[in-house]
């Protein structure tokens, strides 16, 4: 599978060290060797380091696996050991699944994966459900607020035919009244039922009112009142 100039170093390696392939050559000193030409030791380093200091972060597990798998070659020294190799694993898992797969100690790294898969998928559906749960009340809230709105303003019907004017409930509106051609408040017309149109008796009607005679006599001076004021206990004040 070499190809361009992998494949041309490889046939030139095989003439002149393996004598053409009559020495057998084992996988490790392949990937030794191939190493050593075309990835750099300053490199291999670099990849270590960066396997030694990976951590999750915002990757998922299966991303965060992915990666720890193709950087764990830089470090065989860490991989060999399948105990070192899956506490590595752990140890890079974001705190909050880190903190739930420690004290279960996995012994390999397919069951340290396997546990953190399902954790995760299980805080997922938690975060879900709190979102759902904090969405809840807000409508049930505008709903209540929507049936105070329909109940705030009754209406009251009038039969047809009937002599009474519909009363009217916010302060400060009058209709006029079919029976006398005024406005007035109050349900019932007092020229419909016979009563003074000033001040709204029985006994009398509007032309013998006592108030239509006060406010006749009130031009008249008022007669002097000799009787001295009360005693109040404060100077100056009646």
């Amino acid at each position: 599978m070499l190809q361009e100039r992998a494949d041309v170093w490889w046939a030139s390696l095989l003439r002149t060290r393996f004598e053409d392939g009559a020495i057998d050559v084992a996988w490790d000193e392949f990937a030794r060797l191939f190493r050593a030409k075309f990835v750099p030791e300053h490199v291999q380093d670099r990849m270590e380091q960066e396997f030694l200091s990976l951590a999750q972060g915002s990757m998922t597990v299966l991303e965060y696996e992915a990666r720890f798998s193709e950087l764990s070659k830089y470090a065989p020294h860490i991989v060999a050991d399948e105990r070192k190799k899956t506490k590595k694993f752990v140890m890079g898992l974001k705190p909050s699944l880190r903190t739930r797969l420690v004290a279960f100690d996995h012994r390999t790294l397919d069951e340290a994966l396997s546990a953190a898969c399902r954790q995760e998928g299980e805080m997922e559906q938690y975060l879900e459900e709190k979102k759902a749960s904090q969405k809840r009340p807000a409508a049930t809230f505008q709903r209540q607020d929507k049936k105070k709105t329909v109940y705030q303003t009754p209406q009251r019907t009038v039969a047809a035919g009937s002599s009474q004017v519909p009363s009217v409930r916010s302060p400060g509106v009058k209709k006029e009244c079919p029976h006398c051609g005024k406005t007035h408040g109050g349900s019932e017309c007092w020229l419909v039922a016979g009563r003074c149109l000033k001040c709204g008796s029985n006994d009398h009607k509007i032309k013998d009112c006592p108030r239509l005679q006060q406010g006749a006599q009130r031009g008249a001076p008022a007669p002097a009142v000799a009787a001295a004021a009360p005693a109040t206990g404060r100077p100056g004040r009646p």
